[in-house]
């Protein structure tokens, strides 16, 4: 369990990053509606959670399907869970069965995962499932997605091929230290231009997924419509010993 202080920080902290971003939008000439506020609890226990809930905040992230499939029955319903990162086609059956209000998916680097994906949906009869295609515009092999030359014909095969999918944009998670420069961001741009340009899609109907705590205020002023807060809002991630 969560100490009470820390819990404390937590919707203090959350209160902070919102005001952070509305600073951001308002000095990139958006809204910050425009921008949605993903708060990844990864290693979190459901009580910090719950405080964050409490406070008013829905959307919620996790990287891990066994964290995630543990912590979203236990918590309300009305949540909207993102899934971040690499997801195994092994692991996608558990994923959706267990997470009903799984709202996202950041984010697809594959045709085999958005094969596995739009199969699963299908089989087990919810909604189509928005999905986020990753690029890796750090250029790094220790990170996944897409090479940004394949992002156009991947986007292109989740949005024609797979009907159980929505495609709704691109996800990239940057440099190394998860600081990003302008560079990594602005491929991501460029790559958003060549897919609306190749699916007749307007940009506007194309979401970003950039920016986490360390450069979440330079991913909005860039365009990002989602950025993954986790440390700033909970606090250093707790990792068990056993693990």
């Amino acid at each position: 369990m969560a100490a009470p202080a820390a819990e404390g920080l937590a919707v203090t902290a959350l209160r902070s990053v919102l005001h952070r971003v509305r600073q951001a939008a308002e000095r990139s000439g958006r809204r910050a509606d425009d921008v949605r506020v993903v708060a990844v609890s990864k290693t979190k226990p459901i009580s910090l959670i719950n405080q964050v809930y409490d406070a008013g905040h829905r959307c919620f992230g996790e990287n891990y399907v066994q964290e995630i499939i543990q912590k979203a029955p236990e918590l309300p319903e009305d949540i909207e869970w993102h899934y971040i990162g690499h997801l195994q086609s092994n692991k996608v059956k558990q994923l959706l069965s267990a997470v009903p209000n799984l709202a996202m998916v950041h984010g697809v680097d594959n045709q085999k995962l958005a094969n596995h994906l739009d199969r699963m949906v299908s089989s087990i009869g919810r909604q189509p499932l928005k999905v986020l295609v990753q690029v890796n515009t750090s250029g790094e092999e220790s990170k996944s997605g897409i090479d940004p030359s394949n992002c156009v014909e991947l986007a292109k095969h989740v949005k024609l091929d797979c009907p159980n999918l929505e495609f709704s944009g691109l996800m990239t998670i940057g440099r190394p230290d998860y600081t990003s420069t302008p560079e990594n961001f602005k491929t991501l741009l460029n790559c958003r231009t060549e897919v609306c340009k190749v699916l007749g899609m307007g940009e506007s109907q194309c979401e970003l997924s950039m920016g986490m705590s360390s450069d979440f205020e330079l991913a909005i002023e860039m365009g990002s419509t989602n950025v993954r807060i986790g440390s700033t809002i909970f606090g250093p991630r707790e990792y068990p010993k056993r693990q």
